[in-house]
């Protein structure tokens, strides 16, 4: 997992942990491209705040392209009523043409006041006042979006918070269904758990087939394991099935298959180097890949060794071009993909 993601993760429930003890800081910046964690502070912040009744007096929810700095900095500067704090929240607060200046208000900011600035989607700047002022008295949570390769960990570590363990397969088949999305995976996994039988302890591929909606045996996933194989009979069955399907864009298709073979190139380079790598080496060469899933780079290496890797990455360069409209003739995306998958199988 990316360790910027990883430190977000921690910090997020650092925070939730004190807004529950009661324990608020003055101002609040959520900032980065992944909103996941970003949102469940917010939304915890203002969950926690203000009791139910104080809420019409001490409560001031605000988007950023409707306010200016001045707005926020004269309701941030009020007093609560009838209670101990009031609330101030600014969401999409990157639409702010004059955000910086709330740098003035975070100076001398008032310990009765909760500011929070929610930037989804953006950062400020790290060299500026409004960032330093809010790192020296207040709370500053940066999230940014993971790597395709990095969910499969994320989406291990999500399930075992909740009590369950994942099957390095499932996580993976998963992980190829929603993408980088972690709100997504959240949303899915809670759906998953509805529908698991009582006393659930392992999540199966199975069970993600049936909760999640993808089949295993017509995914990326399915084609990546075929073409390490050189079975091609079954990764031209999967490759023709995903390449028909009615949003199927080869870019999105090309993708986790470079990354597949950019881990298959190292772990070859590597094993030319040394023979028999401890699991450290391993590890690194294979970044973000379950040693589940080892072996079959074992037999990835052995039909495609380094010169070979490298030829089918210079191929979905190319492919990857031509599914960005270069070049790309009067084939289709499915036809293309189809190309694609025959000239990898013929390398």
């Amino acid at each position: 997992m990316a360790k910027g993601t990883e430190n977000a993760g921690t910090r997020c429930r650092e925070i939730l942990a004190d807004i529950g003890q009661g324990r608020f800081a003055p101002v609040y910046l959520l900032m980065g491209d992944e909103p996941y964690y970003l949102d469940k502070v917010c939304n915890g912040i203002c969950e926690n705040a203000l009791d139910d009744f104080a809420r019409d007096f001490n409560e001031t929810i605000c988007y950023g392209s409707d306010v200016d700095a001045e707005t926020v900095i004269t309701a941030a500067r009020r007093f609560p009523m009838m209670a101990e704090r009031q609330l101030v929240v600014i969401r999409d607060a990157q639409a702010m043409r004059d955000l910086e200046k709330l740098a003035v208000y975070v100076e001398n900011c008032l310990d009765s006041t909760v500011l929070v600035i929610l930037m989804r989607g953006a950062s400020a700047d790290k060299r500026k006042a409004l960032y330093k002022g809010v790192s020296r008295c207040g709370v500053v949570l940066e999230s940014n979006q993971l790597r395709d390769y990095e969910i499969p960990g994320w989406i291990s570590s999500h399930f075992a918070e909740k009590g369950l363990r994942i099957d390095p397969e499932a996580a993976a088949i998963m992980a190829e269904a929603t993408g980088t999305d972690l709100g997504r995976i959240a949303v899915e996994t809670d759906k998953l758990m509805k529908n698991l039988p009582e006393g659930t302890k392992e999540v199966t591929p199975a069970d993600i087939e049936k909760n999640v909606g993808i089949s295993r045996e017509f995914s990326i996933f399915e084609l990546t394991k075929e073409l390490s194989a050189r079975n091609a009979p079954r990764a031209l069955k999967v490759a023709a099935h995903i390449g028909s399907g009615a949003r199927f864009a080869l870019p999105a298709a090309v993708a986790p298959l470079y990354t597949h073979f950019s881990r298959i190139l190292r772990y070859g380079a590597l094993r030319e180097r040394n023979p028999r790598p401890d699991r450290t080496e391993i590890a690194a060469a294979l970044q973000g890949v379950n040693p589940y899933f080892w072996k079959e780079y074992d037999m990835a290496v052995a039909n495609y060794p380094v010169r070979k890797a490298l030829e089918v990455i210079s191929l979905l360069c190319e492919y990857d071009y031509k599914g960005k409209g270069g070049d790309a003739g009067e084939a289709g995306p499915g036809e293309l993909f189809m190309e694609l998958t025959n000239k990898i199988l013929s390398i």
